[in-house]
């Protein structure tokens, strides 16, 4: 028997130190989800590095989210790195629905056998037009997205290419920004589909040594930030169409 939207338990995989940002983060998925707070619960890798790969097992499905004060091309570093791969791994295995934003996309791409870059210089920040490929006119989550839909995306690290077992749905000139595990409910954005223009601001003003060359270049990249509404509602019809099968 299928659950109701208020019956769901869905697990955040939470790639965040900063208190403020994890309660943000948090809240960003709780809204674009449309589910209650208490529906999503939090296991945070700053807290617990050493969790099982059976970790999600319990829930519905999974989300994971970005991060800034980690990176995907340091495991010695962040051991939480190849744990999150294990998990995400085992979650194929299984078809459990899997919902994988930014560092999330990342590892994604990593623990299904492909590679990630990374940029110093040039990478992509603010609000951007996000193009997709055909694939997407019949993919449950994209099949009524309009083509170059705004989104926020600040990173990095990016992906060239995906590994032959997925689907790319997404991309920029840049990179590839939204893939498909094959015949699974598994999804990966490197855009952030949980991060609205308002939040956008809070985060990267918050992080702006991290990403910025300055004040100037940070009023720049927000003063030319747009809303991004196509993009929020994915995570809507994540929780709708995989989960609640609903059309």
């Amino acid at each position: 028997m299928s659950k109701s939207r208020d019956q769901l338990r869905v697990l955040l995989l939470q790639i965040r130190e900063d208190g403020l940002v994890r309660r943000e983060e948090h809240q960003s998925f709780t809204d674009y989800c449309g589910l209650a707070p208490h529906q999503i619960e939090v296991l945070n890798v700053f807290d617990s590095p050493d969790f099982e790969p059976t970790a999600a097992d319990e829930y519905d499905a999974l989300l994971v989210g970005g991060a800034s004060e980690a990176d995907v091309l340091k495991p010695e570093q962040y051991p939480f790195v190849a744990n999150s791969q294990q998990l995400l791994r085992r979650c194929a295995e299984r078809h459990q629905p899997v919902f994988a934003s930014c560092f999330g996309f990342q590892l994604a791409v990593l623990a299904l056998g492909g590679e990630i870059l990374h940029k110093d210089q040039d990478f992509e920040m603010g609000t951007i037009p996000i193009s997709l490929t055909g694939a997407a006119a019949t993919d449950p989550l994209y099949r009524d997205t309009p083509d170059a839909f705004l989104a926020v995306s600040v990173h990095r690290q990016y992906a060239a290419r995906v590994p032959a077992c997925c689907e790319v749905l997404a991309y920029t000139e840049q990179c590839i920004h939204s893939f498909k595990l094959r015949d699974r409910p598994f999804w990966a954005f490197q855009f952030h589909p949980e991060v609205d223009r308002a939040r956008l601001v809070e985060r990267l003003t918050r992080f702006k040594q991290h990403y910025t060359d300055g004040d100037d270049h940070l009023e720049q990249v927000l003063g030319s930030a747009s809303d991004t509404p196509e993009a929020n509602i994915l995570a809507r019809k994540f929780i709708e169409r995989a989960l609640l099968c609903e059309s």
